[in-house]
């Protein structure tokens, strides 16, 4: 892959939300994205971060996409993991190894699982994750409680 990996700063947060859009809009979704600049501050740059961002560059400079993560543990192996959010890459700029790239530095980032769902329609996406030797987890249903 040309170009480069990099930790997001705080100034990257309008790039963050308009790549938050284009996922939603990709995945069908657009109407429930409704994070705002100002929580995307708080909330990945405040004094206690929910979570990380990495964003992928070209060699141009140009911000082709971004894995949005946050740490886990797991009792069982007794080491953190990581749980990725999003993994998004532009369409202009895929099949260019930037999310192979992006997986592979967040497996550098722990010495547990990294983990992350996927759409069950999104062909794409799944027959990527299993030509890099990602496997479903059988056997479990995702849940989830939304704000009250």
């Amino acid at each position: 892959m040309d170009g480069l990996i990099r930790d997001a700063t705080v100034d990257d947060v309008d790039e963050i939300l308009a790549l938050i859009a284009e996922l939603a809009d990709y995945e069908r979704a657009r109407h429930e994205a409704v994070a705002t600049a100002e929580q995307l501050r708080t909330h990945l740059f405040g004094p206690h971060p929910a979570a990380r961002v990495l964003l992928v560059e070209t060699p141009g400079g140009e911000v082709a996409g971004m894995a949005l993560w946050y740490p886990t543990f797991s009792t069982w192996l007794g080491v953190p993991g990581i749980w990725l959010e999003d993994l998004f890459v532009r369409p202009q700029h895929r099949k260019a190894g930037y999310g192979r790239a992006l997986l592979e530095r967040l497996r550098t980032l722990t010495d547990g699982r990294v983990e992350w769902a996927v759409l069950d329609w999104n062909t794409p996406s799944i027959e990527f994750y299993d030509s890099l030797g990602a496997k479903p987890v059988d056997g479990w249903t995702r849940y989830r409680w939304d704000p009250v």
